[in-house]
C-alpha cells in the first residue's frame, strides 16, 4: 500500500521512517511518501496559510494550497483524488481512531492531510473521504496524529511485524474479543520485593490461559470504568 502525507513539517517524520518495522513495509512494497504542501503552493514566497475570515487568533492553512498540492501529486482534479484513495484530514473534529478503522484503512492507499496553526479551511471536508482525530485534545499539527495512524495500519499488513504472533493477542485484537491485552512480565522474576505473578512461572499452560483471559478482562473493565 501507499501512504502519502502531506504536511509542513515532513522533517518531523525522520525519526518514525527509520523504524524497523517501518523500513520492512518499504523492503515489502509498501510506500511511505512525505509532501511538503509548500513545494507546491501556488502562492509567492511559499506562502501557505492566511488570517481566518471573521477574525480571531492564529492561521488557516488555505484550500489553494492543499488542492494545489493534491493536483500536483496525483495529476488529478482535486476532488477527484479521494476516489483512488481514503483522503484523511487529520483532525480533532473526525472519527476517533481505533483498531476497526485502523484495519478498514489498512485495505486502501491513503493520504493523509496534516493541519497546523488553527487547522485546515473547513472546505477541505469537498476533498476528503474521512475525517480523523487520535483523541480528544488539540495538537500543534496533524504531524504525530498521522504518524499513529500510519503507525496503527502499517502493523496491519501481512510480514510487517517480524512476529505475528505478537499481533494477535494484543489490545483491541479479535483473538481478545477487542479486550485489553493481559499484563506482560520478563526476568528477573522478582525485583526489589515486587514477584511476577506465581501462576507464570508454573509451567502450567492451561492455568496461565485462565489467568491472562481473567487479567484481560479486568485491565478492560476497569478501562471502561474510568470512561
Amino acid at each position: 500500500m501507499k501512504i502519502d502525507v502531506f504536511t509542513l513539517f515532513p522533517e518531523a517524520f525522520a525519526w518514525y521512517a527509520s523504524q524497523v518495522h517501518v523500513t520492512r513495509a518499504a523492503e515489502l512494497g509498501h510506500e511511505l511518501r512525505l509532501c511538503n504542501y509548500r513545494d507546491h503552493t501556488p502562492l509567492t514566497h511559499q506562502q501557505v496559510d492566511d488570517t481566518p475570515y471573521g477574525g480571531g487568533a492564529g492561521m488557516v492553512v488555505r484550500i489553494d494550497v492543499v488542492a494545489a498540492a493534491l493536483e500536483a501529486v496525483y495529476d488529478v482534479p482535486c476532488d477527484a483524488v479521494r476516489g483512488e484513495r481514503r483522503v484523511v484530514e487529520l483532525t480533532p473534529k473526525g472519527r476517533q481512531l481505533d483498531d476497526a478503522l485502523a484495519a478498514e484503512f489498512a485495505a486502501h492507499d491513503l493520504c493523509l492531510l496534516c493541519g497546523r496553526y488553527e487547522g485546515i479551511d473547513e472546505r477541505v471536508a469537498n476533498l476528503v473521504s474521512d475525517r480523523v482525530s487520535i483523541g480528544p485534545y488539540v495538537l500543534s499539527g496533524g504531524e504525530i496524529a498521522a504518524m499513529a495512524v500510519a503507525d496503527a495500519v502499517l502493523r496491519k499488513l501481512e510480514g510487517v511485524i517480524s512476529n505475528p504472533e505478537s499481533v494477535v493477542a494484543e489490545s483491541f485484537a479479535p483473538d481478545l474479543e477487542g479486550a485489553l491485552e493481559y499484563p506482560q512480565y520478563t526476568r528477573p522474576a522478582e525485583f526489589r520485593g515486587w514477584k511476577v505473578p506465581d501462576v507464570l512461572l508454573s509451567g502450567d499452560h492451561a492455568k496461565v490461559a485462565r489467568w491472562r483471559a481473567e487479567q484481560s478482562q479486568r485491565a478492560t473493565d476497569m478501562t471502561r470504568r474510568r470512561s
